[in-house]
């Protein structure tokens, strides 16, 4: 019989035992709390985070944003025409380098930043975590991201 000292497998397969189902589930309930908010806006969680980096930069290019928002170009282009037929954003090619399609906010897109801006309270209401609380998770969480996309994290026996 071979000795498992380390290893449970049994374990270690189990749902309730998993780092990314744990992070799963928390975003998707996070993401719930934030429907109804956006849905009275007329928008969708992503396309709200598409306006948060419109309202920080104004003008920006989709390569620039994609990457911003870790989104891909088959994700953010309807992304785009939705949020363009909205009224709240315009694309155009540059014309300084005609490859590059730059995003704009219009003055829809502004206007809808006041409405926005009772969401981030609201949400925070919602989690439950003291304001130190909440600023330690999502610094541990962006570290953890950044630490996976540039592969810091190796996996050993």
């Amino acid at each position: 019989m071979t000795e498992k000292k380390y290893r449970d497998d049994d374990a270690v397969l189990k749902l309730e035992n998993q780092l990314c189902f744990a992070v799963y589930a928390c975003s998707r309930e996070i993401i719930k709390r934030y429907r109804p908010h956006l849905d009275a806006l007329g928008i969708t969680y992503t396309q709200y985070i598409t306006m948060m980096v419109l309202w920080e930069e104004t003008t920006i290019s989709a390569k620039v944003l994609g990457e911003r928002l870790l989104l891909d170009s088959g994700t953010l282009t309807p992304l785009l025409k939705k949020l363009e037929k909205q009224g709240y954003i315009t694309r155009q090619r540059s014309d300084e380098d005609e490859r590059l399609l730059m995003i704009t906010l219009t003055d829809a897109g502004q206007a809808l930043k006041t409405s926005a801006a009772e969401i981030p309270y609201k949400i925070a209401c919602d989690v439950g975590l003291e304001l130190t609380e909440g600023i330690a998770l999502r610094e541990k969480l962006k570290q953890l991201t950044k630490d996976i996309r540039e592969g810091n994290c190796e996996y050993s026996k």
